[in-house]
């Protein structure tokens, strides 16, 4: 991206100034070198969206942005419904509520080396991974409904997981405002056997350990020691979420023309928060996400059961459960006032700092933990959110690494059986089920996740508690 025409107003914080039908600025957080290796679509896209109706601040861009359909991934942006403001597919994207749970072990490095074989070869076994995976649990239209509204809370009512897991996922498990009646039967259709499974891309689950502690306080706090094993799982809404995407493209492309809301991009279609179509889209996004958090849970069940077999003295917790692709209703004070504000998050991790009431009591003090995925044989990272990052960026952080080149170029570039011979000889045991799909999540196809996480730390829009390396990954 070229820098000369954007305006410096912090060390990693950059600004696109209005102009033209731009109603806010737009900003970057971001270190000079990633600014640089950035594409330029990203301040195209970016100051597409601070033209839409009743943003407020800024439209924003983490420090792993890149290109995507509509906002940039990496893409925050607020919109207020008293000042007309809307609400976007292209803001929220189509794998609704991809996010990250971590799980707390109670093991060691040194427990887990001698059966690591196994316990990969376990996991892998158990937790359906792949293009078009299905689970062992089928569910009728009226259980899927039930999903789709409970989330991680019906999970855990049927036995799939503990209630205190619940305490340790955003929305404690189940976003409110979902309505199943505004999902379509395409998308219906597509999700029936598709609870606690991985799904493909760059979804994974990687058996890791703690490698350095950066704050030892916040990470007594979360539970984190220096060696202890931590299991990642990364996946979303699998085709549920993508079809209601795809449903509400085609809903909101209607009713931005209904609304005369002019329109740079066609995935920046949007419609009104308050109007009927944008209430549609919201409740059927609220559905999606609770897809999401039931398919996290029900895979850290599964998760249990695999290491109650390998590793029966293992005792497993929730660390914490992050939501990428969002659209949540949240409280934050812009210019001295208080707002109800509909915060679109597209591959952006909530990051809340200390003493927000959406945190756990155990959290409040600290902050939110920020889990943020490397790739595949690279280094991962937890992160707290601060106050600092809540004030300036709507409580809003990075994601992971963020590509560096697209699928194709990856698939062109490398083989599958080749990166994992270099990951076996890194010590790292790998299982996925296409080769096809490791060549496109290669580790050089991503930027590297340690000069995004320190530009997010140095942005202060969330601070380093603790580096996590791979033992093994799962992929589909």
């Amino acid at each position: 991206m070229e820098i000369k025409s954007l305006v410096q107003v912090g060390e990693y914080e950059w600004e696109i100034p209005r102009s033209g039908q731009m109603r806010v600025p737009a900003r970057i957080f971001a270190s000079r070198e990633l600014l640089e290796e950035m594409d330029e679509k990203v301040r195209e896209q970016l100051s597409n969206v601070a033209t839409l109706p009743g943003i407020v601040g800024a439209a924003l861009a983490m420090p792993d942005a890149h290109w995507g359909y509509g906002f940039p991934i990496g893409g925050v942006a607020a919109f207020d419904p008293a000042e007309g403001g809307i609400i976007s597919v292209g803001g929220v994207g189509y794998d609704i509520s991809c996010g990250v749970r971590t799980l707390l072990t109670g093991l060691k490095k040194e427990q887990i080396e001698p059966v690591l074989e196994t316990l990969i070869e376990a996991l892998f076994v158990t937790i359906p991974a792949g293009v078009g995976s299905e689970g062992k649990i089928k569910l009728s239209p009226t259980q899927l409904d039930e999903v789709l509204v409970g989330g991680a809370r019906w999970a855990v009512e049927k036995g799939y997981g503990l209630p205190e897991d619940l305490d340790y996922i955003e929305e404690n498990g189940s976003l409110p405002g979902a309505d199943p009646a505004c999902v379509s039967m395409e998308a219906k259709k597509r999700q029936y056997r598709q609870i606690g499974t991985l799904g493909s891309g760059n979804h994974y689950l990687e058996v890791q350990y703690v490698a350095q502690i950066y704050d030892h306080q916040v990470a007594r706090a979360f539970g984190l020691a220096e060696d202890d094993v931590i299991i990642s799982i990364h996946c979303g809404s699998r085709a549920l979420g993508h079809q209601i995407a795809t449903d509400y493209l085609r809903v909101l492309s209607g009713a931005s023309r209904k609304y005369g809301i002019p329109i740079r991009e066609k995935e920046l279609v949007c419609a009104p928060i308050d109007s009927p179509e944008g209430q549609r889209y919201y409740k059927a996004m609220a559905c999606g996400v609770n897809c999401a958090l039931a398919n996290r849970q029900v895979i850290s069940h599964l998760v249990r059961e695999v290491f109650a077999e390998v590793v029966p003295e293992a005792n497993i917790r929730v660390l914490y459960d992050v939501s990428h692709n969002t659209c949540k209703i949240e409280e934050h004070e812009v210019a001295g006032r208080r707002r109800r504000l509909y915060v679109h998050r597209k591959g952006s991790t909530r990051a809340f700092g200390p003493g927000r009431p959406e945190l756990p009591q155990a959290y409040r003090k600290v902050g939110q933990p920020v889990i943020i995925g490397g790739t595949m044989g690279t280094c991962s990272y937890i992160l707290v959110g601060t106050t600092e990052g809540t004030t300036k960026a709507f409580g809003s952080a990075c994601h992971g690494a963020g590509r560096a080149m697209s699928r194709h170029a990856a698939k062109k570039r490398w083989r599958g059986s080749d990166v994992i011979q270099h990951l076996a000889r890194q010590g790292i045991v790998v299982r996925a089920k296409s080769m096809r799909g490791v060549a496109e999540e290669a580790p050089l196809a991503y930027k590297d996740v340690s000069k995004v996480v320190e530009a997010t730390h140095l942005a202060g829009l969330a601070k380093k508690v603790a580096m996590v390396k791979p033992l093994g990954v799962i992929k589909g």
